[in-house]
């Protein structure tokens, strides 16, 4: 007998739809009409133990006890799910054949393989368990993958990856967050203080930007543009560009501050010819955006209307499992395998039969075309966020629903129009030994942008520039004056959800240290698609977040722990490490060991720096923890 283990329940029904009827539903399970069985998990149904596990004396906190670093890791039945593990340990004993049908990431090969293992499955039946990568939970969608099983062997790795992640966020947080709020009960901070190893960064982000805020001052910076005048009286505008001799009197940004070598300049060239040094005309092309992965997503449901990353989540989870109108969501991937081709006019029929408003759009897509969407080679488990075979028309979706569900469909279908072309034009100029640029963009051919409204409205911004004139290099053109252009620096932006999360998600803008920004890769960042909504709402939980309109700000309590800590926590660059290293795990390019050993030495020494002082940043500073959070705090302090 196959036993297929899936992550959810949802999942569970979905892979038995696609086996051979009739069905026998029973308690936690599902015998399909082949004498195979489909059961599952109810997400985690495992945890790690409490500290006080390994030794009671770990109930009371105390700084002498710090780090708790476990010598033999346990885990733990949740509760409220401990008959269904019960269930599936039961049925993994009569199974021939395990079949892992975890969600497609690395969280989901954990959540399987840590049952496997806590059950003490045999070695051979570990070895010869499959892979069921289930991303469409309609019928058809499972059936294809139910043909394309896949050793679990292969995920391994996978698996290993999210174990370290694992035990490094309990190290982190169970260790540093005892410290912390030991400390801070000296100076009178009556609340727990909790330290994350991917939220505390997170924070850390918010507090440097609000202080940037703070702090800014305003400078007036100065431009000249310079009006030129061919010999046939066509006319245009261009812009100066400073010389190395003028970096003194410029900032690190490239702006001139001082008034009067702008003032000079203009003084300079007003009534001078002007010589055309270059010019260049070149036909260019913007390839469709990339179908979207969830960050991508969330970012963009952000932007256009102001939801929250958790919120995008949960209609997401919606859309795929109680719609089935979406695949798998919590994807980190933005490409698609080229066998996926096959099902495009399928998606896009149904798009266009709908009464959606991307309808049009979707009887104009040309399903022979193939972007660069289609690539075998960046697909790892899982594959971008699409649109299923599925039509929405007979659906009713909520107004968020509605909105998430356009912004991917419209995605998918810009694959299958023309690029955007466009001239690019530019003019190079020698005035009174001074070098000016005139340039300009002329939309050739809109394609895919025409499904975007602000897109569309960007090549109609580039139809309004200045028309610049055919000239030749070497040509003498007049210069008819120059004129100030006097602006002021911008104050940085609070940040939102959407710039919050695009922070997290290309954490490699905000890391100081050379050496580890040159590893980083743009797309490395802080947390997981699965994780990063939710440690963004749990900042907002705890407190140490607060919302004014969509700016995001941190709390006095946030400032207060931020400063208490050291450096380190409070800035991304180690725990992008640990990211990029957890990353490197999954793709056999480092160890377990040699992740989790420096960790602990780092560990060591950072419980000593938090006892060597008082975080008096906190002194008077009062909890703003919720009710049942200060009722835990006054309980763990009952105890102590």
């Amino acid at each position: 007998m196959n036993l297929y283990i899936a992550e959810k329940p949802s999942l569970g029904r979905a892979i038995a739809d696609a086996l051979p009827k009739p069905h026998k539903k029973q308690q936690g399970y599902i015998e399909v009409g082949n004498g195979d069985i489909v059961t599952w998990c109810i997400g985690h149904i495992l945890e790690q133990v409490e500290p006080d596990a390994y030794d009671p004396k770990y109930k009371k906190w105390q700084l002498d006890h710090l780090p708790i670093i476990p010598e033999q890791w346990q885990l733990k039945p949740k509760y409220k799910t401990k008959g269904q593990l019960a269930v599936i340990r039961t049925l993994v004993k009569k199974a021939t054949r395990l079949i892992h049908a975890g969600d497609p990431d690395r969280e989901g090969q954990l959540l399987i393989d840590e049952v496997i293992d806590y059950l003490k499955v045999s070695a051979a039946k570990k070895k010869s368990a499959q892979r069921l990568l289930v991303s469409d939970l309609n019928v058809s969608a499972v059936q294809r993958s139910l043909k394309q099983l896949k050793s679990n062997q292969a995920f391994i790795p996978l698996s290993i990856s999210a174990l370290a992640r694992s035990r490094a966020d309990w190290l982190y947080g169970i260790n540093l967050t005892r410290a912390y709020t030991l400390q801070g009960a000296k100076v009178g901070y009556q609340g727990v203080l909790s330290v994350g190893r991917v939220q505390t960064p997170i924070l850390g982000l918010v507090v440097a930007r609000d202080l940037e805020i703070e702090n800014f001052v305003a400078k007036p910076f100065y431009q000249v543009s310079a009006d030129i005048v061919t010999p046939n009286n066509e006319t245009f505008t261009a812009l100066w560009q400073p010389s190395e001799a003028c970096q003194p009197y410029m900032d690190e940004e490239g702006r001139v501050l001082l008034q009067s070598l702008a003032e000079n300049v203009i003084k300079r060239v007003t009534d001078q010819p002007a010589h055309v040094v270059e010019t260049k005309n070149e036909e260019k092309k913007q390839q469709p955006p990339l179908p979207f992965n969830l960050s991508t997503l969330q970012i963009e449901a952000a932007k256009q209307f102001s939801m929250n990353a958790k919120l995008v989540l949960d209609v997401c989870q919606a859309l795929y499992e109680k719609h089935k109108l979406i695949t798998y969501p919590r994807s980190d991937c933005r490409y698609l395998p080229n066998d996926q081709h096959q099902q495009a006019q399928g998606i896009i029929n149904h798009i266009a039969s709908s009464n959606s408003p991307l309808a049009e759009g979707a009887s104009n897509a040309n399903a022979q075309l193939k972007s660069f969407a289609w690539n075998d080679k960046k697909i790892t488990a899982h594959h971008a966020i699409i649109p299923t075979e599925k039509s929405a028309k007979n659906i009713t979706l909520n107004s968020f629903e509605s909105n998430v569900y356009q912004l991917i469909s419209r995605q998918y279908l810009a694959q299958f129009y023309p690029v955007y072309r466009y001239s690019h034009r530019k003019i190079s100029l020698k005035i009174a030994g001074g070098l000016f640029n005139a340039s300009a963009n002329v939309p050739i051919q809109i394609g895919w942008k025409c499904l975007y409204k602000k897109s569309t409205n960007a090549a109609a911004e580039d139809s309004k520039q200045q028309h610049l004139p055919d000239v030749k290099q070497g040509e003498t053109l007049h210069c008819l004056k120059g004129n100030l252009l006097e602006k002021l620096t911008q104050c940085p932006a609070a940040f939102t959800d959407a710039t919050l999360l695009a922070a997290m998600t290309g954490i490699n803008r905000f890391v100081t240290d050379k050496v580890l920004k040159a590893v980083l890769k743009d797309t490395d960042g802080l947390g997981t698609e699965a994780t990063r909504a939710g440690i963004i709402d749990l900042l907002f939980k705890r407190c140490y977040l607060q919302r004014q309109g969509k700016k995001i700000h941190a709390t006095d309590v946030g400032k207060g722990l931020i400063n208490a800590l050291p450096e380190q926590c409070t800035k991304p660059d180690m725990t992008a490490q640990w990211e990029a290293s957890l990353n490197a795990i999954g793709e056999q390019a480092t160890s377990y060991q040699q992740f989790m050993t420096p960790l602990n030495e780092t560990l060591i020494q950072l419980i000593a720096s938090a006892s060597s002082q008082l975080p008096t940043s906190l002194q008077g500073v009062k909890s703003t923890q919720k009710p049942a959070y200060k009722k835990r705090w006054k309980a763990k302090k009952k105890s102590s």
